[in-house]
């Protein structure tokens, strides 16, 4: 059986080996001109591995211990991650969306650099708004969540 604190490093090693898969996820959207479904499978590679890295952890190892210790900075760090998924969530509405506009409209098997995906639907500028916010408020506080989290690692189990 491995130790608690063996267990919390490895949850700990996770979640931080998560972050450089969603930075280098987002980046590459962000830099990619032309989305084709190429470019779209390779940046979903990188978000859902990091995903993965910070979900798995979470479900297996956080939430079962979470009423075990429950103080009020594991209070924060389960609020500030449950408003993170929230976002994500968020975020799911609008790319769900636009992924569908853009398959009705052929755009990435032949994406053309000149379309305007704003004129692919009437509610895209509603979509990309809600994609934004999701991503973004994700990151800000799975940051926060992060942190607090750490903080709880150090105390525990460094300290």
């Amino acid at each position: 059986m491995v130790s608690e604190s063996t267990a919390a490093t490895l949850a700990a090693a996770s979640v931080t080996l998560s972050l450089p898969f969603f930075l280098y996820g987002a980046w590459y959207a962000i830099e990619t001109e032309v989305m084709t479904w190429d470019r779209l499978v390779h940046h979903l590679k990188f978000v859902v591995t990091g995903l993965v890295l910070t979900t798995a952890p979470m479900l297996l190892w956080m939430i079962p211990r979470l009423f075990g210790r429950f103080t009020g900075l594991a209070a924060l760090h389960a609020f500030l991650g449950l408003q993170a998924y929230a976002l994500l969530v968020l975020a799911l509405t609008g790319i769900v969306r636009i992924f569908q506009a853009k398959r009705e409209a052929d755009l990435y098997r032949d994406p053309d650099p000149d379309a305007d995906i704003g004129d692919l639907h009437e509610n895209m500028a509603g979509w990309r708004r809600r994609l934004r916010i999701g991503v973004f408020g994700y990151l800000i506080l799975w940051i926060l969540a992060y942190l607090v989290g750490v903080y709880r690692y150090l105390q525990e189990y460094v300290l």
